[in-house]
């Protein structure tokens, strides 16, 4: 028993010797940021707990991790309180496209707005610094363009797609409203379209909507007359600006835009993915959703001149990896 103890002290010793590492939480660590997260905070030498209800997740996007004596992955809804010590959390957790959002929109509004409180006071409780996953959906359809942080947006509260946009935003002020109260030290990511490999592949998002049609020479569904805009950042880029702005110092609160400012329609992007894969699909046009942005693109001033960040990996480079997973999506019969 005193071998045990005198080793676990080590242990202890060790890690306290090393300012640099940490205990780190990841909600909805098993879905597609969250994963790419996880992969990213191990490499970087830390602690990592998963947290995901695996609504939306896999343990598929994890599975090469849960050998790792540095990674726990634990099945967990934070609408419920979770009693764990950590040093940092990322709250990435929530459903993030229309099909999967709408499915329960009162569950994606709990998980937003009764989630938040869940982590901030897990937060409060351990005085972790804590990150939101926020969203350009805080700007609704935008009158605005591109959109800066000083934005307040165009937002309808009683629509459909309102669960989604209404309880981050909520979010947000609670946040704020923890940073002011009591001294919590926050940050909050506005994130704009992401894409890459461990996306769901029925997700419903427009990358990946188009990929799997294209590998499968299915018609290509595009809503409204593909006029509409959207940029679109690799995952990659985007995990970069999480740990930047985590790491950055406690006055540097956000909220911050993350994404590429590079400015694509609709039907440029399904043209694109026909001509890359050399797909036979051909593009056809069905209504468009309630409450489509017919614009997204972010303003990244702030976080050119606060963090030093910007996208690094084009369009184009960044299609291609995520064309490869869906491939071999496909051929496991998974998408």
């Amino acid at each position: 028993m005193g071998s045990r103890t005198n080793i676990q002290q080590t242990i202890c010793e060790e890690q306290m010797k090393d300012s640099n590492h940490k205990r780190i939480l990841v909600t909805g660590g098993a879905g597609f940021l969250g994963s790419h997260l996880c992969d990213r905070l191990i490499g970087q030498g830390h602690d990592v707990i998963c947290a995901d209800n695996c609504f939306t997740g896999t343990k598929r996007n994890i599975a090469h991790l849960l050998q790792s004596p540095s990674f726990e992955f634990l099945r967990h809804d934070i609408t419920f309180p979770l009693y764990i010590e950590v040093d940092e959390i990322y709250n990435l957790a929530c459903p993030a496209s229309p099909i999967h959002y709408q499915f329960d929109p009162v569950q994606t509004t709990k998980t937003s707005v009764h989630g938040s409180i869940n982590m901030l006071g897990l937060a409060k409780r351990v005085r972790a610094k804590i990150l939101q996953a926020s969203t350009s959906e805080v700007y609704g359809d935008p009158a605005v363009h591109p959109q800066t942080e000083a934005y307040s947006g165009n937002v309808n509260p009683i629509g459909p797609r309102s669960c989604y946009d209404e309880g981050k935003r909520c979010a947000e002020t609670l946040f704020f409203d923890y940073y002011r109260q009591h001294s919590l030290r926050i940050k909050v990511a506005r994130i704009f379209n992401t894409y890459g490999p461990n996306m769901h592949p029925n997700d419903g998002r427009v990358v990946s909507n188009f990929i799997v049609q294209a590998l499968k020479n299915e018609p290509i569904t595009v809503f409204g007359d593909g006029s509409q805009s959207r940029s679109f950042c690799y995952v990659d880029d985007m995990i970069e600006a999480f740990t930047l702005l985590m790491n950055s110092p406690d006055d540097v609160t956000g909220p911050v835009n993350f994404g590429n400012p590079g400015e694509f329609t609709i039907l440029e992007l399904a043209d694109k993915v026909i001509t890359m894969i050399g797909s036979r699909s051909k593009v056809v046009f069905n209504p468009l959703p309630v409450d489509d942005p017919k614009q997204r693109r972010p303003d990244i001033s702030l976080a050119r001149t606060t963090l030093g960040w910007e996208p690094k990996i084009s369009l184009e480079v960044g299609l291609v990896q995520t064309i490869n997973y869906f491939e071999i999506l496909l051929k496991e019969g998974l998408a």
